[in-house]
């Protein structure tokens, strides 16, 4: 492409230009304007005058920030335009470089070194700050080994300006190149006594930010941080001061002795908000073992909270959280403003007195908390009312459950939680269901009852965040049958039609648990109904305790005179009252077809379901029922011979399924499946990629909801359902909602004795509250009895034990097995300061050392006489070192003092024409740095 020519430079447009052309451009029509001005700019970049390449890339670097147009072909030019002598094409240039430059990719990125270097030697102040601002944004280890020459001249220049930016730019360029630490940092150092408050606020800044990934490197230098503490009036340097000491004050505790008095007299001297708050944080964070600075720092926290200005109130919160960690009693101290604070409008302040509120649960008060805690959940906006839930599921379960001690409580808990209208956290509530009944095996029998009363309420079914916890109640109901006080009416639950609302994932959780149901129901008839019903049988615990009373040729649970169930016993003889409503059913032939029945008319219509789980799990219930049931109208009549025989089959296939379901699960590792190894020839992705080829043609229906079309039951079938008997009740909104679905399915039901009665003692969706809590009295009055120091209260019954795993099951799988790398900048910085600097790979060797302190004078002219003195008393000291080894011979001695003669002028010699030759920068470049440091002398200040 030509260049542009003398018009297209006189008619050149303007950045101006760009920008109205930009915004007056019709709507669709911005993608062209820009691509047109990408071509003018193409043109316009090559040219050779300078002004008309400046405004080029001006446009460009425009259109790169807020357009994200590409700009990377253009680095060349920037180069090319950073050598004007012209200040303003300078300044284009390298704000080019800095916003486009990639330091790993940008391969002309060496290219700039020399004019870099170059302005950063300038006369000019405004030339070296843009130097100084390019490089710290596109330093590399390259740029950063070849231009630390010249960055450790500009941190003693005598312009305050200038060495500012030095000192802001050296972070950078001690992160791509840690060798410099051992050049510069010294100077950097030096900088800590300077009387300037620019310079002095940049390097404390500076050691503020080096501070933060190894502070205890910079443990020697706190006589110097001490100093500014004590003596600076400037809030921002003392603020960041105080960040260093709160880094610093953990690792040495003399220092805390040291800086807790100037920290409370700043504390309560200024009037500057944002000096007392970083006081108060370095106090509760790093000094909290001193009482008095924190009753100090507590007062000013209540200072905070009292204040009108919700950041105030929220900095106070802040504080207080921290604080509550070791000393609670300043939680004590302000507990209604606290309480308070949990019905402000502000949301992050409501969100932080939750969390203060939150620290506070205990063993003693959880119970308490929660219940107050759920009360005001229910009067909040939904998103404020799910994260109520969520601190109290996450703290609860915390450290498997450690705050728990009655899991009964907790497990009807999580069962009200879940009814709660604008609860969703379903996801976090099945997880934990399922994991309690795992690990807590005295909980699974309320387990189960929650879970009866979550599965039987058809209102649930609807609500979309609650099917992760249906799904979990009906697994419970299935895995844990032989503790329910009904299977038949769990039978009917699982199967009511309005499942069909319930996403693929959870219907196959409910068909699933509904084949354990009738697994369970068939193999306790056949136990107790065979030849060795008299016998003790190895029955679950809910029917082996029943007093089985009359004949074994039917067997009936009554919960009326002589048993009852209960929740804590399954069973309860000598006429004791229950606590929950019972019912009697029968386990009798008729009863047990009555339930095969209703298991076929609810899931065979589903037997031809596009959802790959549905019909796997629905093809192995109807196909075992499909072998069982020739068998049970035979063997379970009157027969001999063959029946018999049948009788046999059948009774050890349903053992054997019985006994697969029956085996007891228990809780997972979450390392569980890396330990599997990968068997020797397998190929998991093997042919995936051709599985879009085989399946591109199958077309699924959209919706996978299924509307079940009552399939017709012989007179004969439906008179066979047995009879069932229930306490009559007060009618409920779940109840009438079932007591409609049985009107209009009653074929999937299994019918009563009373026709005109109705199931009544299914929960309501929503039980409505007994009385109206007042939430900040509660929490006040909660507050005054737990937080006090007194002993545990003995509870009535012990911890249940709580299944925990052996192979480091709860440690944080996020944290990285490898150790963490050495961070280079603080181990050069301990070798500076300790006075141990050894000798770096990168810029020197052992076979170029007399050569590297030969050129120590040459490359650093600027850098004062004590250190070429030191340079040279170290040169020196490694001489008489040689003299004293070669003691033993006055020859050898003669001749290495001629050596040492000759070497000191030749050396004088390289000083002298160092200074007319041109080149000593790419010697610089080559050699690296070598500046010998002195031992440093520290004051015993802790001690």
């Amino acid at each position: 492409m030509a260049g542009p020519s003398l018009m297209d430079s006189l008619f050149q447009r303007s950045l101006d230009d760009i920008i109205k052309g930009v915004r007056l451009c019709p709507p669709g029509t911005e993608p062209t304007f820009i691509a047109k001005s990408l071509d003018e700019i193409r043109r316009e970049v090559k040219s050779t005058d300078r002004q008309t390449k400046a405004i080029a890339l001006q446009k460009l670097t425009y259109l790169h920030c807020l357009h994200g147009v590409d700009m990377s072909w253009a680095a060349f030019h920037c180069v090319e335009l950073s050598s004007s002598s012209a200040h303003s094409h300078k300044r284009i240039a390298y704000l080019a470089a800095s916003l486009s430059f990639n330091p790993s990719t940008t391969d002309v990125i060496l290219l700039l070194t020399h004019q870099l270097r170059k302005d950063l030697s300038s006369s000019s102040v405004h030339d070296v700050s843009l130097a100084l601002s390019t490089l710290s944004s596109i330093c590399n280890p390259d740029l950063s080994r070849d231009l630390t020459p010249e960055l450790f001249t500009l941190l003693s220049s005598g312009k305050p300006f200038v060495r500012k930016k030095a000192i802001a730019a050296i972070l950078r360029v001690f992160e791509q190149y840690p060798d410099a630490v051992r050049v510069c940092f010294k100077r950097v150092v030096e900088n800590l006594e300077s009387t300037d408050v620019g310079i002095l606020s940049v390097v404390v800044g500076l050691f503020c930010e080096l501070a933060v990934k190894e502070p205890r490197s910079y443990l020697p230098l706190a006589p110097e941080f001490y100093k500014i503490l004590v003596d600076c009036r400037n809030n921002w340097i003392l603020i960041k001061v105080l960040k260093i000491f709160a880094k610093l004050a953990p690792l040495e505790p003399r220092l805390g002795k040291r800086v807790v008095e100037p920290i409370c007299e700043h504390m309560g001297r200024t009037g500057a908000k944002s000096l007392a708050f970083e006081c108060m944080m370095t106090i509760v964070s790093s000094l909290s073992e001193y009482e008095s600075a924190v009753k100090l720092a507590v007062g000013k926290v209540r200072e905070f909270l009292l204040d009108d200005d919700p950041n105030l109130k929220y900095l106070g919160l802040q504080a207080l959280t921290i604080v509550a960690q070791k000393h609670m009693w300043a939680v004590l101290e302000n507990k209604e403003l606290v309480v308070k604070a949990l019905s402000d409008v502000d949301v992050n302040i409501k969100l932080e007195a939750l969390r203060l509120v939150m620290s506070m649960v205990s063993e003693d008060n959880v119970m308490e908390i929660c219940r107050i805690l759920i009360s005001h959940a229910q009067k909040s906006d939904p998103e404020f009312c799910n994260e109520i839930l969520g601190y109290i599921l996450f703290t609860c379960s915390r450290n498997f459950y450690e705050v728990i001690c009655d899991f009964d409580w907790y497990v009807a808990f999580l069962g009200e939680v879940a009814r709660i209208p604008h609860c969703q956290k379903g996801k976090e509530i099945e997880t934990q269901l399922i994991d309690i009944g795992m690990r807590v095996k005295d909980a699974r029998l309320e387990l189960v009852d929650v879970a009866r009363s979550l599965v039987i309420d058809p209102a649930l079914l609807g609500n979309a965040f609650v099917h992760g916890v249906l799904a979990a109640a009906a697994w419970i109901s299935g895995e844990y049958v032989a503790l329910s006080r009904n299977p038949f009416e769990l039978m009917e639950a699982l199967l009511q039609p309005r499942t069909g609302l319930l996403t693929p994932s959870v219907r196959s959780v409910y068909i699933q648990s509904a084949f354990k149901v009738l697994i369970f129901c068939i193999w306790s008839y056949g136990k107790l109904n065979g030849d060795d019903a008299s016998e003790p049988s190895a029955l679950t615990e809910s029917v082996s305790k029943c007093d089985l009373e009359g004949t074994s040729e039917t067997v009936v649970c009554e919960s009326l005179s002589d048993t009852e169930v209960d929740n804590e016993n399954m069973i309860i003889a000598g006429g004791q009252t229950s606590s929950a409503s019972s019912r009697k059913y029968r386990l009798t032939k008729e009863s047990i077809m009555g339930l095969v029945n209703l298991v076929e008319a609810n899931l065979g219509p589903l037997a031809g379901s596009d959802e790959v789980e549905i019909q796997e799990r629905v093809s192995n219930v109807l196909g075992f029922i499909e072998l069982m049931k020739p068998k049970l109208h035979g063997p379970l009549g009157d027969g001999e011979g063959d029946e018999m025989k049948g009788k046999l089959e059948a009774s050890e296939m349903v053992k054997l399924m019985f006994d697969v379901f029956s085996e007891e699960l228990g809780p997972v590792s979450l390392s569980a499946q890396e330990k599997v190894p990968l068997p020797d020839g397998l190929v998991l992705k093997e042919n995936l990629s051709d599985l879009e080829a085989i399946c591109g043609d199958v077309k699924f229906p959209s919706s996978t909801s299924f509307s079940l079309i009552q399939p017709r039951i012989l007179e004969k079938d439906t008179s066979s359902f047995p009879e069932c008997n229930e306490e009559s009740g007060p009618s409920t909104e779940s109840t009438s909602l079932l007591a409609e679905h049985r009107k209009r399915h009653g074929l999937y039901y299994l019918p009563s004795e009373n026709k005109g009665t109705t199931f009544n003692d299914f929960p309501p969706a929503h039980e409505p509250q007994d009385k109206t809590i007042d939430e900040a009295e509660d929490l006040v009055k909660l507050t005054e009895e737990s937080l006090t120091s007194k002993k545990k209260q003995n509870h009535i019954k012990p911890r249940p034990v709580v299944v925990k795993l052996d192979d480091g099951e709860g440690l944080n799988m996020a944290v990285e097995k490898s150790k963490v790398k050495t961070d280079l900048i603080s181990g050069a910085v301990r070798e500076v300061l300790l006075g141990n600097e050894p000798m770096t790979s990168s810029s020197r060797s052992k076979s170029s050392n007399k050569s590297s302190k030969r050129r120590e004078v040459d490359r650093i002219p600027e850098s004062g006489n004590d250190i070429v003195n030191t340079a040279i008393s170290e040169g020196s000291i490694a001489g008489s070192g040689r003299r004293k080894h070669q003691t033993h011979s006055k020859e050898r001695k003669h001749l290495s003092s001629g050596k040492e003669k000759e070497q000191h002028d030749h050396n004088d010699k390289q000083k002298r024409d160092s200074r007319h030759h041109k080149h000593k920068s790419r010697q610089r470049a080559e050699g690296g740095i070598n500046v010998p440091v002195q031992s440093p002398v520290i004051p015993d200040f802790l001690l």
